[in-house]
């Protein structure tokens, strides 16, 4: 997985060491919701079991570089 600098060592190493980079895989590869923001960087929004939580990946513009990764407790999914 490829990763910015400020992911592996602010993001992973200082405010949230408790994520997993599993669940920012998960989230890429089989997102519950994705949205492209208008700087061009992709949400990934993601429900991990683990955490009984919604988690936000944020990746560059090529889908693949997560620059970040939080829980994300205003997400909503839509009912189908």
């Amino acid at each position: 997985m490829k990763t910015t600098h400020y992911f592996a060592t602010e993001v992973l190493g200082k405010k949230r060491p408790y994520m997993k980079r599993e669940w920012c895989m998960a989230a890429i590869t089989a997102p519950d919701h994705k949205v492209l923001q208008p700087d061009g960087r992709i949400r990934y929004y993601k429900y991990i079991e683990d955490a009984q939580k919604f988690v936000r990946v944020i990746t560059l513009e090529d889908g693949e570089t997560v620059h970040n990764i939080f829980y994300d407790r205003r997400f909503k999914p839509k009912e189908q």
